[in-house]
């Protein structure tokens, strides 16, 4: 399908490939965004105009806003670039009567709590949990479930917000301090292990590409305690790649995700070595998994993403490499950090962020991708790394 009009939401500076691919396939691309990120580096010249709301604003401001532009633009799609965004695009096809994810399927996407249940619901596993609503329950849940317990904020992404609770008697006093938020959270078993996830494009409910991928130290590790976010491909073939397979098209099946990206991450019990569902997203996973993606595929979720939008369920998946891809993600020191020592010729891409180091690595060879990532988080952990208090929300 040629010459849609598309709103493409974006609260944070993300997500030129898909803005340029649409552009590029005859779409007329409008950029919403916040006016934090209007100054950004975004791709104009791909752009038929670009919006801002104050930073601070209200989804009744967005719909008004969005009204006003339609008494003389007609919005054929609403595209959600970031997770904050899912919500907004979803309210705003349903006020606007549009196709695609509405409100409460929405839901199962972002709300954790929602997700959760929906899995179970389903019969894929998922770490015992509660609703935060009621003492009585709670109280239940404490005495069945030993802590600790990962108190989470229903909304937010990755591993922003979580707390790690040890005992009752943290516990409460924690629910206090959230006093009206409260809410808003859920309460889950601490398991300890690795963390997987699984980045996948869908359309007709199909899905058409998966590609599995292990943390080194669990991003929640990383979030609160400092250090190296890294990922790297799983051994293709392997029992791991074929269960986490299975298991993210069965999530993405009983969800009923119509089209588009997906980010699903899943957790192996280093106790029992099961692997369980902890949350999903639709959307292109972050921290440069996308690019991350493409090294070892030679395919472009961000673009990938855009034709579907163009073509819907027509959409074809181009023919994929399968190579190995690596990544090591970091704060640093410097504000220019010199990554000129991390020269091997498997490194692909550098993100240019300041503060920040960003390397991708890809390699045919499943070891030496491997070996590559272990040994530059070291490395960045010893020359480069710089610690921060963690976010209440990821940062613009």
């Amino acid at each position: 399908m040629s010459e849609l009009t598309i709103l493409a939401l974006a609260s944070y500076f993300k997500g030129h490939r898909f803005l340029g691919r649409a552009h590029a396939r005859g779409a007329r691309v409008y950029l919403f965004t916040v006016e934090k990120c209007l100054g950004k580096a975004w791709p104009r010249e791909h752009l038929a105009d670009v919006f801002a709301v104050p930073d601070r604003h209200s989804l009744a401001d967005v719909v008004k806003t969005v009204s006003y532009l339609s008494r003389t633009t007609r919005f054929d799609r609403v595209v959600a670039l970031d997770d904050f965004d899912v919500e907004t695009a979803a309210h705003l096809r349903e006020h606007f009567r549009m196709e695609g994810m509405g409100d409460t399927h929405a839901r199962l996407f972002r709300d954790k709590l929602a997700m959760r249940t929906a899995a179970a619901r389903f019969g894929i596993p998922v770490p015992e949990f509660t609703g935060l609503f009621n003492d009585a329950d709670v109280r239940a849940f404490a005495a069945r479930v030993p802590g600790p317990w990962m108190l989470k904020p229903r909304a937010q992404a990755s591993a922003t917000g979580i707390k790690k609770i040890q005992n009752i008697d943290e516990l409460f006093p924690a629910l206090d301090a959230l006093g009206d938020e409260r809410s808003h959270y859920l309460l889950e078993r601490y398991v300890a292990g690795d963390v997987y996830h699984v980045d996948a494009l869908t359309t007709g409910r199909n899905v058409l590409f998966a590609e599995v991928h292990k943390c080194g130290t669990p991003p929640f590790d990383v979030a609160h305690g400092g250090g190296i976010f890294s990922s790297q491909t799983v051994l293709r073939g392997s029992s791991e790649e074929r269960t986490l397979r299975a298991m993210n098209e069965k999530i993405l099946t009983s969800f009923g995700l119509e089209r588009g990206p997906s980010h699903i991450e899943f957790l192996r019990s280093r106790e029992t070595g099961e692997f369980s569902f902890l949350e999903c997203a639709a959307r292109v996973g972050g921290a440069h998994i996308a690019d991350m993606v493409e090294a070892s595929t030679g395919l472009n979720l961000w673009a990938e993403w855009a034709d579907i939008v163009m073509d819907g369920d027509a959409y074809q998946l181009p023919k994929v490499r399968t190579d190995y891809g690596g990544l090591v993600v970091c704060l640093a020191k410097d504000a220019e950090p010199d990554t000129s020592s991390f020269n091997d010729p498997e490194v692909v891409y550098r993100s240019p962020e300041p503060h920040h180091v960003g390397l991708v690595v890809a390699s045919p060879d499943a070891a030496r991708a491997h070996g590559l990532v272990s040994d530059y988080a070291a490395r960045l952990q010893r020359e480069v790394l710089a610690v921060l208090p963690a976010a209440v929300r990821p940062a613009h």
